[in-house]
This record gives structure tokens, sequence and C-alpha cells, in this order.
């Protein structure tokens, strides 16, 4: 099956920064239930009792349902991880999300759970992604390619030139804006403007070259994940050239979109939907056919 109406979403004008532009998106008539998100969610993340690098439990204490989106990074617990797949947690339900580790030197020293103000870079985000989807073809599982996923924090950290004695992907924002504070301030800037009214979604694209696209069902659900996502994306510079084209944006949207999806019961509410191919990889949830998040990652430059 496809993902319903995400053929028919509105692209607007991007705003470009330092190289990297973001394209607004829009979705009409993409009614959900009430639905909170981000570090207002009141969402409690803990270890599982027997502790393990690919799992942890989170509580939803409230009387909505909590949207943890892929891609967010948690520190803190035995290490920090980063979420592999968009979870909709029922209200007052604590569930086993599957996650990947960004810290590989620290296991131990329990410290208290923050939510990172930054997600976890594009590239990671893309290998990690990868990951999940050989994995759910081969063994039904959500868990990643661990070792890939180290691999790459580790180019990450190399090509910013950060030593950080845990191999901690969080540590690579803080050092390189304390080298270039021309480069926090602009990405501070861009994060205080917030999404346009009615936006929910990005699509992100350096110089010509389209990376990969945020989608949520509602125009607070970006809202409230908007700074970290922004941040995100200048976690390295862009090394594409020349400029962006609408055109572009919207033939892998549109790729994204009419690709044959293969769709599983999601970790807590609704259906998560898989796609990959030879440009792009990327995932869907919906709920009761209605677009939650999604999310997508191309492979590398269009020629």
């Amino acid at each position: 099956m496809t993902v319903q109406k995400l053929d028919s979403v509105a692209i607007g004008w991007p705003i470009t920064r330092l190289g990297v532009s973001f394209f607004p998106v829009y979705v009409a008539a993409n009614e959900l239930p009430a639905i909170t998100t981000g570090k207002e969610s009141g969402l409690i993340v803990n270890e599982l009792d027997q502790a393990s690098v690919q799992s942890l439990r989170v509580r939803n204490p409230s009387d909505k349902p909590v949207l943890v989106t892929e891609g967010e990074h948690f520190l803190g617990g035995k290490q920090n991880r980063a979420v592999n797949v968009t979870v909709l947690v029922p209200a007052e339900t604590e569930l086993e999300i599957p996650v990947s580790c960004l810290e590989r030197g620290r296991w131990g020293q329990r410290r208290a759970w923050t939510r990172d103000e930054v997600y976890a870079g594009p590239r990671i985000r893309a290998r990690k992604s990868e990951g999940v989807t050989a994995s759910m073809r081969s063994h039904g599982s959500r868990r990643g390619d661990q070792s890939a996923v180290w691999s790459e924090v580790d180019e990450m950290l190399e090509r910013v030139a950060v030593h950080s004695t845990t191999a901690a992907a969080a540590d690579a924002r803080q050092a390189a804006h304390r080298r270039r504070p021309s480069l926090a301030r602009a990405v501070e800037n861009l994060v205080a403007r917030g999404p346009l009214p009615g936006q929910c979604g990005i699509v992100i694209v350096h110089g010509r070259w389209v990376t990969g696209m945020d989608l949520f069902g509602a125009p607070h659900l970006l809202a409230a994940h908007w700074g970290a996502l922004i941040r995100s994306h200048f976690l390295e510079s862009p090394a594409a050239e020349g400029n962006p084209s609408a055109s572009q944006v919207l033939r892998f949207v549109r790729r994204f979109a009419l690709h044959l999806a293969k769709a599983e019961p999601g970790v807590g509410l609704g259906m998560e939907h898989r796609v990959s191919d030879d440009r792009l990889a990327g995932h869907c949830l919906t709920l009761n056919g209605v677009i939650v998040h999604a999310a997508f990652f191309t492979r590398g430059p269009e020629r």
C-alpha cells in the first residue's frame, strides 16, 4: 500500500542559511485526535530492569497519547540513546521502545535522563533507519545495526574534529559551536523564527541535494520539535553546491509517497509503514489512516 495524503502535500518557499535550505511542507485535512509531544508531554524515560543497549522503557502518565519520534536523542541513563522508530504511546501506558546507542564509551554511571536540544544527526538517522528496515525484513525486529551507527558517530566526530572521551554524538555540537560562534548565532536565529503558520514539516536541501524530510500530522507537533530538528541539520557543513529546486523536492516527496510501503502495527498506537529503494529510505506512522509522523533520507546526491 501507499501512504495516504503524502502525495498531496504542498511545498512552500525555502529559508536558506549557510548552504542548508528548509522547504516548508503543508498537509491539508489531516485530522488527528489530541496528541502531545516533546518536552511538555510529561513522558518519563527509564532503563529496563535488566538494562539493554537497544531498548528503553517510556511511561506516559497523561490522559493523551504522546508522540515519540524517530531520531529524538535522550541523554543520560547508562548511555545516550536515539529512538529507532516513531512511537505513539497510549495514555497512561508504559512501553518498551527500540533505540540505538550514540555513546559507545560509557555503560554505567547512570545519570538522570534529559531530552537533547538536538536530534541525532541526519547521517546517523539515515544509517539507523536502513538498519531497522533490514532488521524488520529479516527478523521482524526494530533493532538497528548498532555497529553501523557507532561507525557513523565516529565518522561525524572525525569530520568535525571533535574528541569525545565516550565517543558521544552529543559532543559534536557543543565543540563546533565553540569554534564557530557565527554558526551558533545563525542557527539559533533560525530556531527562534519557528515554523510558519500552518506548517507541518520540512524538506532539507544541501545546495541542490535533497537530503531528507520530517513531516508531522499537525503544526503543533512540528513546533515542539522545530529547534532540535533545525540544529541537527547544522551538525556538519553541507558538501553539495548549487541552488535548491522546488521541483526536485516535490519529486522526492512524491517518490516517497507513491512507493509501495510495508505496513506493520506500530510499537504503540497506529500503523508503521516502511519504504526503501535505491534512492531513499523512510517510514511513516499513521493513526486510522491519518499521518502522525513521516521521515525519509536520501542515499546520495541526485545526478
